[in-house]
């Protein structure tokens, strides 16, 4: 039920779930929940800023400022327009949409420029009564959940923290929250108190606060919340890279009341993808996994403690998101002779893993993926060999990396220096469908998959140049990696129909491109400074993979482990998770304590258990 009333201040929506008062005196709308409680005083100004022109909203000349009700758009909806001039655009209108559960926003412009940072729920003006600058909505809540992993681990923070997801991150100050690129692109506005470390409400009043746009005109890098003051906004970076000529909208603020955070994501799903279906699942999809970059990692350690070494020293030598013990020489040890030791080592145990994953730095070269033949001196029969044991291989894949690409295939610096591939030239993707189709193909390689990592390392910046310039419908930001990864599955599945794509993309609209979800970089500290724990962090990521991709198999992961007492309590929390997922054989990097026949032993227990829940064959000697 929608019922619309017109008052002496504007126009009053209300149904079961919330009341909406536009005010026809000023760009603000009051949003209550159903118990008359206020979530927000909606700012119903938005920005699409130009590179060379500001976006500063002025009063319209020939009219008094404020909502005006456009259309009935169907049985139980409602829609309203807030127009304004605009120095930088023909046209501006910022459109109300409201429907028995949700109000949804959006910005619609007319004229010709390239996108800068676009917000909405707030934007720069120029008003009539004289106040001008960015303009917030207000901020009726406690707290805030944010469905990524981030450095400090803090699932619901307090409503004055900012918080920041997209496609860009790694492990530097501020930027620890690529984690899962893209994660789900909701926000949760909570009643209730910011929470502690991974702990998460499953009940209580939300808001589930929603930015939805088609997957391919998603051309923003990063979606971030912007608390200032009591006042809320989000800003969407386009780093000028969509060209508008005619009309361009805004993805849209779909604010939706909820009963949990996993709603909020549930909520998201069915806004953004909701046709998203799972994948079928092959048997040998679920078989435990063995990926050797733990034990690579801790291998480098060893030889680092040897040596007296500080891996921790040199920061930018780290190979992922964590700095940690060998990470940074590990890459040089995705050895067959060392595959071969790890994996004989745990068959000694009766641990044989269905799927061996060959880890960073099994290739001579990122970007053209073939293999080092120093370090492995025939991977075509080693993979033969896996497979005559019942075992499937899959190979890491770096993400974006140029190395070994022709300029011209990449996208370049203001100087000319690649620093990513570029998915909008035609040239580059043929290359990489080229390259997918021979590393997993009878006649080439003959792996049976790809571990996709680096998602979060998407080119970011204005002065960046690529092969197309700049479109009206981009290869850019989130839609620029699904490109890249709609390229490497449709590749993968043509060449091996039951191929198996593993990456971090933990988001619905992904779901096309997405066949495992893996779980990713275990982090380190909390809010408090302290260590945060394990299976806490990884029951929390699990949870979101869940809501955002039902069905689809998950990686649990486990690198990197603090300590053996750490790898082992998760190793038993695994199976309960998703896929098991070995990554140590000899000892832990991080504390360098030694894995005992024993532990080994226990591995394999909790493999047969886990095999025989589901039905699944155990794997033969090698």
């Amino acid at each position: 039920m929608l019922a619309v009333t017109s008052t002496e201040m504007g126009w009053l929506v209300e149904t079961a779930a919330y009341s909406l008062e536009l005010s026809a005196g000023r760009p603000r709308a009051l949003l209550r929940g159903a118990d008359g409680e206020v979530w927000s005083d909606l700012s119903l100004l938005a920005s699409a800023h130009r590179l060379d022109l500001p976006h500063e909203a002025l009063p319209p000349l020939t009219e008094a400022l404020g909502a005006r009700r456009v259309a009935d758009a169907g049985e139980g909806i409602v829609k309203f327009a807030v127009p304004f001039a605009s120095a930088a655009w023909e046209e501006a209108v910022v459109e109300v949409r409201c429907t028995p559960k949700r109000v949804g926003l959006r910005l619609r412009v007319r004229g010709a420029g390239r996108l800068g940072d676009v917000t909405l729920g707030g934007g720069k003006a120029m008003l009539a009564s004289g106040a001008a600058g960015e303009f917030r909505s207000s901020i009726g809540f406690r707290s805030l959940f944010m469905p990524a992993p981030t450095e400090p681990v803090h699932a619901v923070r307090p409503a004055a923290v900012p918080a920041q997801m997209g496609v860009v991150g790694d492990a530097e100050p501020g930027r620890l929250h690529g984690i899962f690129s893209p994660p789900p692109l909701v926000f949760g506005f909570g009643r209730g108190p910011a929470g502690v470390g991974s702990a998460v409400p499953d009940d209580g009043q939300w808001l589930a606060t929603s930015v939805v746009a088609p997957v391919v005109e998603a051309g923003f890098t990063t979606l971030s919340y912007e608390p200032l003051d009591g006042g809320w906004l989000l800003r969407l970076a386009y780093e000028g890279h969509t060209r508008v000529d005619g009309e361009w909208v805004s993805p849209e603020l779909v604010l939706t009341p909820v009963a949990s955070p996993w709603a909020a994501i549930d909520t998201y799903r069915q806004l953004a993808a909701p046709a998203a279906a799972a994948p079928d699942h092959p048997e040998w999809w679920l078989q435990p996994i063995f990926c050797g970059w733990g034990a690579q990692c801790a291998a480098a350690a060893d030889i680092s403690r040897a040596q007296g070494v500080d891996e921790k020293a040199d920061a930018e030598l780290a190979a992922g998101f964590v700095v940690t013990a060998g990470a940074a020489t590990a890459p040089a040890l995705a050895r067959q002779e060392l595959y071969d030791r790890w994996l004989a080592r745990l068959a000694d145990h009766d641990a044989r893993p269905g799927t061996v994953v060959i880890d960073d730095q099994w290739q001579a070269r990122y970007g053209t993926c073939e293999p080092d033949t120093a370090r492995w001196p025939d991977l075509r029969g080693w993979i033969a060999g896996r497979h005559a044991a019942g075992q499937r291989v899959l190979l890491w894949f770096k993400a974006w990396d140029p190395t070994g690409l022709p300029s011209e295939e990449c996208v370049l610096d203001a100087v000319g220096r690649p620093v990513a591939v570029d998915v909008s030239n035609p040239a580059y993707l043929r290359r990489l469908a080229t390259i997918v189709t021979h590393l997993l193909s009878p006649e080439g390689l003959d792996a049976d998959g790809f571990k996709v990592d680096f998602t979060q390392r998407a080119p970011s910046g204005a002065t960046l140049q690529t092969f197309a310039g700049h479109m009206t419908n981009p290869a850019w930001g989130v839609a620029g990696l699904h490109r890249l990864m709609r390229t490497i599955h449709a590749a993968a599945k043509a060449a091996k129909p039951d191929a198996l794509i593993i990456n971090h993309t933990v988001n619905p609209q992904f779901a096309d491109v997405t066949d495992m979800v893996r779980l990713n970089d275990v982090l380190e500290r909390d809010g408090d400074g302290g260590r945060a724990p394990v299976q806490g962090q990884l029951r929390f990521r699990a949870a979101i993979a869940t809501a955002a991709l039902p069905g689809t198999p998950i990686d649990t992961d486990q690198w990197p482990m603090p300590d053996r007492a750490e790898w082992l309590a998760y190793s038993r929390t695994q199976p309960s998770l998703g896929v098991p997922a070995l990554y140590y054989v000899e000892a832990i990097d991080n504390s360098g304590e030694a894995i005992t026949s024993a532990d080994l032993t226990e591995i394999a227990a909790g493999w047969v258990a886990y095999r025989d829940r589901l039905g699944l064959p155990e794997v033969g000697l090698p």
